[in-house]
């Protein structure tokens, strides 16, 4: 496939994970802790101009809302595409990241890491059709 994904999350065995599973899938897969400022990761996505953001709404020293609203306020930036994957299950917070541009949401409970990364291969690929 090729494509190249940006994952920010926080929980290390998460990331990791991900970061192993979609590089098996053939992704180029990007990663930040989301231990930075909102400015270092704008940064990364400007220079690696991923084809998807996998977000964490939850992290240490960055708010993923706000986050998540810089980087579609931003020029560059701001038709990737970018996937919630939060364990904020409530409507509240899934609206907001409607309204603050998010593609998709998910809830990390609601799948097994398999599951998850055949759900994003496939909406690639459907937008690749």
């Amino acid at each position: 496939m090729g494509k190249k994904i940006f994952i920010v999350e926080d929980d290390v065995a998460l990331l990791s994970s991900l970061q192993a599973k979609f590089s098996v899938e053939g992704f180029n897969v990007l990663v930040h802790n989301g231990a930075g400022d909102i400015n270092e990761i704008l940064k990364l996505l400007k220079t690696s101009m991923p084809d998807l953001i996998i977000l964490d709404l939850i992290l240490p020293k960055i708010d993923g809302f706000e986050l998540l609203g810089t980087i579609k306020a931003t020029d560059t930036v701001n038709t990737i595409p970018v996937f919630v994957f939060s364990n904020l299950s409530d409507n509240d917070s899934k609206e907001k990241c409607q309204k603050l541009g998010a593609e998709q949401y998910f809830v990390k409970s609601d799948f097994n890491l398999d599951q998850f990364i055949e759900k994003i291969k496939k909406i690639i690929s459907n937008k690749l059709k």
